[in-house]
């Protein structure tokens, strides 16, 4: 294996292990803030982090250098403050849900965003496969062993992750559209800094929080603004200008089970025998969403 693939493996590897734990830190802190004053602060936070990478790259765009368009600040600007608008509403669906579910539950449910993009896709004329299809029924089944109940109820908290990842779909969808357009680090800070905005404002509308309260939530507050939003964001956007797209897709979905792994550790949180086939079906179906065309193209070439 050559060293380029090994160390964005790497780096892949250790993105979706700071976002498992990530949920974590955001179910934790939860305990002493409300969610939209927790969202506020952290994406402020990462913006800080991600601002001396804009100074230090400057208009970089991968490995090339990106010239001004007429226009670019235009869009660049509207379409980083829309970008910002479906992250806030993703991230507090997220957040609020997260006080009434567990680390787990939100990890593998937010998930399913990998699934539900292919999809919408259609909408965008955006072509499809069978492994989209396959990958649907299978996280389908799952969502349905973990969240749904004999009496085919849903958990408020489960229920608010999935409207979340309907969000987050939308989210990576309208990125796709913006990245060739924009500089990338750019468009991050755009976005995470009207996420926070609005969610400051959220909080100040919405909420009671005390600066006892925020004092104690300083290390998920920490982590999840510096390590989550600002480093790991960072080290995706390195890794993938050399990672093969199929071991991004298998590496990245791990983060639902590193949310598991640190939800037992930290919170034990416990999944029982039929929650646990249902993450198993979530995450197979995560990954043949992602891997079905790889698969495939694969098949093809060994045949031929």
């Amino acid at each position: 294996m050559e060293t380029s693939t090994v160390k964005s493996d790497a780096l892949l590897l250790t993105t979706a292990v700071i976002w498992g734990f990530a949920f974590v830190a955001q179910r934790v802190g939860m305990d002493f803030v409300g969610p939209f004053i927790f969202n506020g602060v952290r994406f402020a936070l990462g913006c800080l982090v991600l601002a001396p990478l804009i100074l230090k790259n400057g208009v970089a765009v991968g490995n090339r250098a990106q010239k001004p368009r007429p226009g670019n600040r235009k869009i660049g600007i509207i379409g980083g403050t829309i970008a910002g608008v479906v992250l806030f509403t993703g991230a507090s669906l997220q957040q609020v849900g997260l006080v009434y579910t567990t680390a787990s539950n939100a990890g593998f449910i937010t998930g399913l965003y990998v699934v539900i993009v292919p999809i919408l896709g259609i909408l965008l004329r955006h072509r499809t496969n069978a492994g989209t299809w396959t990958g649907a029924v299978l996280a389908a089944a799952g969502l349905y062993l973990l969240s749904i109940t004999e009496s085919f109820t849903i958990a408020f908290g489960d229920l608010l992750e999935l409207i979340g990842a309907f969000f987050w779909a939308a989210h990576v969808l309208l990125i796709g559209w913006l990245s060739p357009k924009l500089n990338s680090f750019k468009l991050a800070l755009l976005q995470y800094a009207a996420c926070s905005l609005l969610s400051l404002v959220a909080a100040a509308l919405f909420e009671d929080n005390t600066m006892s309260g925020l004092i104690q939530a300083t290390m998920p507050i920490l982590y999840g603004g510096i390590l989550s939003v600002g480093i790991a964001y960072t080290l995706q956007v390195v890794a993938q200008k050399t990672a093969h797209p199929a071991h991004t897709a298998i590496i990245l979905s791990l983060e639902a089970v590193f949310a598991a792994v640190g939800g037992w550790m930290i919170l034990d949180e416990t999944l029982t025998f039929r929650e646990l086939i249902g993450c198993s079906l979530m995450l197979g179906g995560m990954l043949i969403s992602q891997l079905w065309q790889f698969m495939w193209s694969r098949s093809k070439d060994y045949i031929s």
